[in-house]
């Protein structure tokens, strides 16, 4: 056991800004004794100031500028309250035990603070071709840290080191009055083309509770200027598939930064070029050529100047615009042609690539491959608009067509007529004749009416509207047909449709002789019964056509209108029946 007073306390005690600092004082008495007092001051400078004083259960504060902030804890403990820098010092705790003397001992608060992030703000752009100092390349600012940190720079992960005639990093040092630090770092570094892609950061180091952090700034990257030293002309989609119609970029691209000034040119002669500077935008070396033609193919050229040191680059390409012209189409004969003639299609043009071709009827389908078409035996429904459409396979788009009108001629065909017509008696009706014919025919017909015609390339129709007259109905219509190579003609045949009451009594009628006929035979088979007529078969007589004689009883029936109707009675599903298969006639010859 120690045979003196002993006060122990920690030598650091650590605290954020803002926090509460509890610094502890413990001590030792020899035979367990008490204390008379205890003090706790704090050092300014080299002279000693006392923060209160404790004896026994009473506190007496004796420092203003702590006042309301300070508070003693059951174990003798002093903690402050809203610690700030200032508050960064040396304090001490004093015990005094009576005859067992006075002991003290120190701790030393630290206060510290977090930097914020580091705000690098990059410089101003410096060509670096006319460079004789170092350029600033950034500045990285930390503000509101305690205790003082420390900044470093890195390029593209790398820490940079000051080096002469390379790299120099200046810092300043600010203490504000809140006793924190504001740390300002500038960064001035030799740069190449190959720094346009670099980017730099700066890192700040602090330390915390003995142990060194680090927060790092965003990237930044510096804007590098240096002379064009490579240039490039392209045509733009492709070179290879320009086609007349189409809009072409000649794009010209300098490796300097900023970019130069560009100019254009198209050689006419062997050593003349027509100036294209005005079409094209100078600042970002594009030339639009729109609806390029044959014409515009040739060399091209895009010639750059820096104004920094007045050089000039060039740079040419071809283009080739293709093209197809001069599509024909030949016909073989060319002399008119007539029904079952053969023709034959030939179908040229001139490009610079190969072509293809195909021809298609007017409906767009395609009907043959190759520049030959062959048509034989040609009828008027041949007739037709073909086209040739010359394709080139190797430029996507690049395509003509030449239409050609094949005629047959001929004189007209009628090809449908209404014929036979069921009408009746004083109703209006259309009588429709369709022909085909080329060159284009009239058509008349013989009665009197309203007619409309309808056109559709080799065939026409005719539709007339007339009230149907007993000497219509009697005679019909003729449709006449005419061209330049003859005439055709047909008979419309109109047929009396009987109105539902004369079919009601015709339908009577036939009742009427099938009850007769009944009767009739209903009165043979009762006199056969009883053996007034010998019809068997030893006895068979012919009944079709009997010999008039008195000796014989005749019976025979007629109907009143056989000679009226045969002609227009039908069955039950319309058919028209002969008059020899109707009821008209039954003769039975029998003895008296």
């Amino acid at each position: 056991a120690a045979s003196k007073l002993e006060v122990s306390m920690p030598a650091v005690v650590e605290v954020e800004s803002g926090g509460t600092a509890r610094i502890e004082c413990n001590f030792y008495i020899p035979g367990n004794g008490s204390y008379t007092y205890i003090n706790w001051s704090y050092m300014d400078r080299n002279n000693r100031v006392r923060l209160c004083r404790i004896m026994g259960s009473e506190i007496l504060e004796e420092n203003t500028d702590y006042k309301g902030r300070l508070s003693v804890g059951e174990d003798k403990a002093l903690s402050i309250s809203r610690v700030t820098v200032q508050d960064a010092r040396t304090f001490l705790c004093q015990v005094e035990a009576g005859s067992h003397g006075m002991g003290e001992n120190h701790t030393e608060l630290h206060v510290y603070t977090v930097p914020g992030s580091p705000l690098p703000s990059p410089h101003g752009g410096t060509p670096c071709s006319r460079l004789s100092l170092l350029p600033q390349i950034a500045q990285c600012v930390s503000r509101n840290s305690f205790p003082l940190p420390n900044i470093t720079w890195h390029k593209n992960g790398e820490q940079l080191q000051p080096e002469e005639k390379m790299v120099k990093i200046p810092a300043t040092l600010t203490r504000e009055s809140s006793g924190l630090y504001t740390v300002s770092s500038t960064l001035f570094a030799h740069v190449t083309r190959e720094d346009r892609n670099s980017l730099y950061h700066c890192t700040v180091h602090y330390w915390l509770r003995g142990q060194r952090r680090a927060v790092d700034s965003r990237r930044v990257n510096v804007t590098v200027f240096y002379p064009a030293q490579h240039v490039k002309l392209q045509v733009m989609p492709s070179p290879a598939l320009v086609k007349e119609g189409d809009d072409v970029k000649l794009v010209c691209e300098a490796d300097g930064n900023p970019a130069p000034v560009f100019s254009f040119y198209k050689r006419e002669l062997e050593d003349s070029w027509q100036d294209l500077t005005s079409l094209a935008d100078t600042n970002s070396g594009v030339l639009n050529l729109h609806d390029v033609n044959k014409s515009s193919s040739g060399l091209y050229r895009c010639q750059t100047l820096d104004l920094d040191d007045m050089r000039q680059l060039e740079k040419d390409v071809e283009l080739v615009v293709n093209y197809i012209e001069g599509v024909h189409v030949k016909m073989e004969p060319s002399s008119p042609l007539q029904e079952g003639d053969n023709v034959r299609l030939s179908c040229n043009a001139h490009s610079p690539v190969a072509l293809d071709y195909q021809w298609r009827d007017e409906k767009g389908r395609k009907v043959a491959e190759g520049n030959q078409l062959f048509l034989s035996n040609l009828t008027f429904e041949t007739s037709s608009n073909f086209s040739c459409k010359v394709i080139a396979p190797s430029v996507p788009g690049l395509e003509q067509s030449k239409q050609v009108a094949v005629a047959v001629q001929g004189k007209p065909r009628i090809v449908a007529i209404s014929s036979p017509l069921y009408v009746r008696q004083d109703e209006v009706v259309n009588l429709t004749c369709k022909a085909i014919a080329f060159p284009r025919p009239s058509v008349h017909w013989n009665v009197n009416g309203t007619a409309h015609e309808y056109v559709e390339n080799q065939h026409i129709a005719s539709n007339l509207t007339v009230r149907v007259s007993h000497d219509l109905l009697r005679a019909g219509a003729m449709c006449r047909v005419s061209n330049a190579l003859g005439v055709s003609e047909k008979h419309i045949q109109l047929l009396d449709q009987k109105t539902p009451e004369s079919k009601g009594v015709i339908i009577v009628a036939i009742i009427v002789c099938i009850l007769v006929v009944a009767v009739l035979g209903s009165v043979i088979y009762f006199l056969h019964k009883k053996g007034k007529i010998p019809c068997g078969r030893a006895g068979k007589q012919d009944i079709t056509k009997p010999e008039a004689r008195k000796d014989k009883i005749v019976v025979e029936v007629k109907s009143d209108k056989l000679s009226e109707e045969a002609g227009l009675l039908q069955g039950a599903n319309g058919e028209k029946r002969p008059a020899a298969d109707q009821v008209g006639q039954s003769i039975v010859h029998c003895p008296s």
